[in-house]
């Protein structure tokens, strides 16, 4: 079972992959964050640093898919591979801090590993506000995300709109942020854990 829980920068991911992965019994993936040579760097000096991120992140998250197709794991991952692909690279392209050379073999990249990967069971979305965003992110105190600029948490917000309405790669669901607090509340929780069941059936044993 494979799960991944999707969302901008703030938005929630890896709290919601704990608490799910503690309710249904399965493995937790997180991103490399704390681990990539190319983060800090990267919030310092986006143009610069922009493609070795993009490349760092897709082939840590490449050999995790691979990893899971191989060995057959139950999984719940904290963002998929497609969102780096599809949102994060485009993203910094369109405002100039990835140039047009580096975006087409960063693309090209992907698109030849595209076979390899095999899309979750079900893509759980976590819809927040700029506000909220801005809030969470100040809360969990990262000293990487401390120089976030604004304009570029917004465009990556209109963007994560878009790429939600297009994914159909499988099962989809979404979750506002604003609506259920899954963090501080158990019943907001429950509501959530109800709704993933409803959408995999009988493929949790809970």
């Amino acid at each position: 079972m494979h799960l991944s829980v999707a969302g901008n920068i703030g938005a929630g991911k890896t709290t919601l992959t704990v608490l799910l992965s503690r309710y249904f019994g399965v493995e937790a993936m997180f991103e490399d964050n704390e681990q990539n040579p190319y983060l800090m760097d990267f919030y310092a000096d986006m143009q610069r640093y922009s493609f070795h991120l993009q490349i760092s992140f897709l082939q840590s998250r490449l050999r995790k898919l691979i990893e899971i197709r191989r060995e057959q794991r139950s999984v719940i991952q904290d963002r998929t591979i497609y969102e780096d692909a599809q949102i994060f690279a485009p993203n910094l392209h369109s405002m100039g801090l990835m140039d047009s050379r580096d975006f087409e073999t960063y693309t090209q990249l992907f698109n030849t590993f595209a076979d390899l990967v095999q899309p979750p069971d079900l893509l759980i979305y976590l819809r927040a506000s700029l506000p909220t965003l801005v809030e969470q992110i100040q809360n969990r105190g990262r000293n990487y995300e401390d120089s976030i600029r604004l304009d570029y948490l917004k465009r990556l917000n209109e963007r994560y709109e878009a790429w939600y309405e297009a994914y159909n790669y499988g099962k989809k669901m979404e979750i506002n942020v604003a609506d259920l607090n899954f963090r501080d509340d158990p019943e907001h929780l429950g509501v959530i854990i109800n709704r993933v069941k409803g959408e995999l059936g009988g493929l949790f044993s809970h």
